[in-house]
């Protein structure tokens, strides 16, 4: 698929570049939006702001990367403008009808895992940064190439992240426990 879309490119045939990448990219956008944001509502509206993007950005493209790259390097870009400006932040709770359904159904923790632990609700008690490289590498299953080339970090910078986010994580849980013993 990637050559066929490279070769549309070459011959400027935008349209049907277009038609062939939605497809193929459209739950891969997706689901890395999500995995960002932590949101179904706000990784569908950027799902969609990229590939208005992308449309628009098709005749500029240099091929000096895949096809697959450069769509996820806009999507990276968009969902962390919506982070910054805080358009993304839209808190739902896990008690609403349905929220708890379509996290299971995504693959995402549910409410209460079997130690009956709010395993969303401590992850977002993380910082950002945290929550993201979290998001990405255990609930994405993306690699640590992966995640550093999705947020246009050093690899370095994602394992530490990783390692720190996973200690607060263990500490806010070891809390709560705590705080449920006493």
């Amino acid at each position: 698929m990637q050559q066929e879309i490279s070769e549309c490119l070459a011959r400027k045939r935008y349209q049907d570049a277009f038609d062939l990448l939605l497809p193929e990219y459209q739950n891969k956008v997706f689901r890395l939006a999500y995995a960002m944001l932590g949101n179904e509502a706000s990784a569908e509206d950027m799902a969609q702001e990229v590939f208005i993007r992308v449309w628009k950005a098709l005749p500029g493209f240099r091929g000096e990367s895949s096809v697959s790259t450069w769509i996820y390097a806009i999507t990276r870009n968009v969902c962390l403008t919506a982070l910054k400006s805080g358009g993304a932040r839209k808190e739902v709770s896990m008690e609403e009808p349905g929220i708890a359904r379509d996290a299971e159904e995504r693959g995402m923790p549910a409410e209460r895992s079997a130690g009956g632990i709010d395993v969303l609700r401590f992850l977002g008690c993380l910082p950002e940064k945290h929550q993201q490289v979290l998001r990405l590498y255990y609930m994405e299953d993306k690699s640590y190439e992966e995640v550093a080339q999705l947020l246009d970090w050093p690899m370095g910078t994602v394992k530490t992240y990783l390692h720190r986010a996973r200690k607060e994580l263990a500490n806010a849980l070891a809390r709560s426990k705590m705080e449920k013993e006493v």
